[in-house]
């Protein structure tokens, strides 16, 4: 037996040297699709295990649609010594196969920052590269769902995760409100996920027959707290109000990381700073440990 990390011996190269069809099938059955995440501050967040598998890898993939890293790519690979291709929301929802077929003959990584499997994007790419034949690895790293407790609100304590999308013009979804009323109706924090758009298509162009994409959004505490506020004022069930308490949160795991906790309307008027942000929704009944941590 040996580990997927000493796999990386069998490259093309090894490949090519095998005599037999028999070594030539026991290499390729050593390839490896590794998911590898990368945490949430930089390029020295990678575990010693996931930075051994990037090592080993040929083709290295970095997922930049569900979230990103507060670096550019280019010090990814300095650091790690390899090429990285970014892989944006078409090649993960529509080209996923561009990532997971070519582990069939050599080692592959898809970085994701954060943790592998808090995206169900990344739960259905291992799905799909199983299906196909590909062996596939997790490497696990810190992500925003066990962070969040920095903040002093106890992670036991928190229910139903949220993703709270941009409103648009014509487009105002609450999916979000009746997990929070359930979360608070029980005593229970709510995280809620903020919105990331990333190579958006710019359909007025399109219409003109020209491919362009949208700057990038990413939604802040500010925005998400009005949307918060304007769903309890549209659906009106009490939920929580302009005084709930609530923490927001930005950039957590870097030097610079911001952590506010005040009433609703309170933290409208607070400047987080740059991307990315997150928002909890405390429960009605805060316990003392955690109201003395948020003081």
């Amino acid at each position: 037996h040996i580990t997927s990390l000493q796999k990386s011996h069998y490259n093309k190269t090894t490949l090519l040297q095998a005599r037999t069809v028999k070594e030539r099938v026991s290499i390729i059955n050593t390839m490896v699709l590794y998911i590898i995440g990368l945490g949430l501050g930089d390029e020295k967040d990678i575990t010693v295990r996931g930075l051994e598998a990037v090592k080993s890898c040929d083709k290295i993939f970095l997922e930049a649609y569900t979230s990103i890293l507060g670096v550019d790519k280019t010090k990814l690979e300095a650091f790690y010594g390899k090429s990285i291709c970014i892989a944006d929301r078409n090649t993960v929802e529509s080209e996923a196969e561009q990532i997971y077929q070519p582990a069939k003959s050599e080692n592959v990584a898809l970085l994701v920052v954060g943790d592998p499997v808090c995206a169900t994007t990344h739960t259905d790419i291992m799905i799909r590269a199983r299906d196909f034949g590909v062996q596939v690895e997790l490497i696990h790293n810190a992500s925003i769902m066990g962070a969040a407790g920095c903040c002093g609100l106890q992670l036991y304590n928190f229910g139903h995760t949220v993703s709270v999308p941009f409103f648009e013009e014509n487009w105002r979804p609450t999916s979000f409100y009746p997990k929070i009323k359930y979360n608070r109706a029980g005593g229970m924090h709510t995280l809620c996920l903020l919105d990331i758009k990333v190579k958006e298509p710019d359909f007025n162009a399109m219409m003109r027959g020209q491919t362009k994409f949208l700057p990038p959004r990413y939604m802040s505490v500010n925005t998400c707290v009005e949307q918060l506020l304007e769903a309890e004022e549209t659906l009106k069930e009490g939920a929580y109000s302009r005084r709930s308490l609530c923490v927001g949160m930005a950039r957590l795991g870097r030097p610079d990381q911001c952590i506010i906790a005040g009433a609703m309307e309170d933290l409208l008027k607070e400047d987080f700073g740059e991307p990315l942000h997150s928002l909890v929704v405390c429960g009605p009944d805060t316990h003392d440990l955690e109201l003395e941590m948020l003081k």
